[in-house]
C-alpha cells in the first residue's frame, strides 16, 4: 500500500469518525437530557451562571436541538452548517465547564446525564469537549459526504 493511498485512508476515517462520533454523542446527550428534563434543569442552574428564565429556555431547547444536530450529521444533512452549530455550541460547553472549574464549583457538567456520577471530573469533561470540538471542525474541512443525503 502506497503511502498515498494510506494517508487518503486514513483521511477518511478520520472524516468518517468525526461525523458520525458526534451525531451519535448528540443523540445520545439529547435523548438522555429529555429523559430527564428536572436533572438537566438542575445541572444548567448549578452553574450559577444563567437568570431563572435563561436556564428555562435553555432546558427545553438544548436537548431537541441537539437531537436535530445528531440526526442531520447522521443522515448527510447540511453537514458543514451542522458541524460548525456543533463546534459554536462545544466552544460554549468549554467555557461554562472551565468557568465552574475555575470557580471552584463541584457539580454535575450534565453534558450527558444529570446524576451521573461526573461531579469533580470537569476537567475531563473539558478535554472530551476540546476533543469533540477538534472532531467537529474537521468535519467542517473535511466532511464525509458519502452516505449523505444532501451533499
Amino acid at each position: 500500500m502506497s503511502t498515498n493511498i494510506r494517508g487518503r485512508t486514513v483521511f477518511t476515517v478520520l472524516s468518517i469518525v468525526a461525523r458520525f462520533g458526534l451525531a451519535l454523542v448528540w443523540l445520545v446527550s439529547g435523548y438522555q437530557k429529555m429523559a430527564n428534563p428536572m436533572g438537566f434543569r438542575q445541572s444548567i442552574q448549578a452553574y450559577e451562571l444563567f437568570s431563572p428564565g435563561l436556564v428555562e429556555v435553555i432546558a427545553l431547547t438544548l436537548p431537541p436541538v441537539e437531537i436535530v444536530l445528531g440526526l442531520f450529521l447522521l443522515c448527510g444533512l447540511f453537514l458543514r452548517p451542522a458541524a460548525m452549530v456543533t463546534a459554536v455550541i462545544m466552544v460554549g460547553f468549554i467555557a461554562g465547564i472551565s468557568s465552574a472549574a475555575i470557580r471552584g464549583l463541584e457539580i454535575d457538567c450534565g453534558c450527558f446525564s444529570s446524576g451521573s456520577g461526573e461531579s469533580g471530573s470537569l476537567g475531563w469533561a473539558i478535554a472530551r469537549d476540546v476533543l469533540f470540538l477538534a472532531m467537529a471542525v474537521w468535519a467542517v474541512k473535511f466532511p464525509f459526504r458519502k452516505l449523505a443525503l444532501h451533499p
